[in-house]
């Protein structure tokens, strides 16, 4: 096959020397392969084979664990550092747990690469997860629809929850708490970076997350949740 543009999401010990690796690709979205030999000591692949490096790879195999055959780097991984590192370690473990093995995701790849360009940057990472997390939401069939339980388009004026089994709107009566439907409507035009709306985002992201993430809480948010405390308590 031809090498394959690949990141790293997530890899695990297996056997004595090897890891089971899964990696996003470009063409063939997640695929989970062995690596053999890969935690052996001096491997040249252990330093390749690194969360946050553009890799290229082949790999071989008709089910749904394949056999790593061809490893190079492409480049430099991202700087990650402090809670940078930590939005890394979230969009890698969303993507692990969201998509389907060998589902396409070439938009989610993008945006991937993108996201981690954009990192660094205290200022951009809330809209860099919110727009990889509609992207994926897109590319499985599961974004949010802005209409309400009739399909007509929301309400400035109202407030609305979003219920995820028919992904709509809601509304709910005055001083219920949801959302105001002037943020939604913004969101509906496409303004997940928009700062202002950012707690709104990340709400409607998280609600139209969890059915595909189920009742396994992600481990990147505990951690991300521990972080804030620390920084509350000094």
């Amino acid at each position: 096959m031809t090498p394959e543009p690949a990141f790293l999401l997530h890899k695990r010990a297996y056997r004595e020397t090897s890891a089971i690796v899964e990696l996003l690709t470009l063409g063939q979205g997640r695929v989970r392969a062995v690596a053999q030999g890969v935690q052996r000591g001096g491997s040249k692949a252990r330093g390749i084979l690194q969360p946050f490096s553009p890799l290229h790879v082949t790999w071989s195999g008709n089910g749904d664990l394949k056999r790593l055959r061809l490893l190079e780097s492409q480049g430099s991984a991202a700087l990650l550092a402090g809670e940078g590192l930590l939005c890394g370690v979230y969009a890698n473990e969303l993507l692990a747990r969201t998509l389907p093995l060998e589902y396409p995701a070439g938009e989610v790849f993008s945006l991937y690469a993108l996201t981690l360009e954009a990192l660094p940057s205290p200022a951009k990472r809330a809209g860099a997860l919110r727009r990889l997390e509609i992207t994926l939401l897109e590319t499985l069939d599961a974004a949010p629809r802005f209409v309400d339980e009739q399909e007509a388009p929301l309400d400035a004026f109202t407030h609305y929850r979003y219920h995820p089994d028919q992904r709509c709107f809601r509304a709910v009566p005055a001083g219920n708490g949801g959302i105001d439907g002037r943020s939604l409507k913004w969101l509906a035009r496409g303004d997940w970076e928009e700062p202002g709306l950012a707690g709104v985002a990340k709400q409607v992201t998280r609600a139209a997350l969890a059915p595909l993430l189920g009742e396994r809480p992600l481990r990147s948010r505990e951690l991300m949740r521990r972080l804030a405390e620390r920084r509350r308590a000094h």
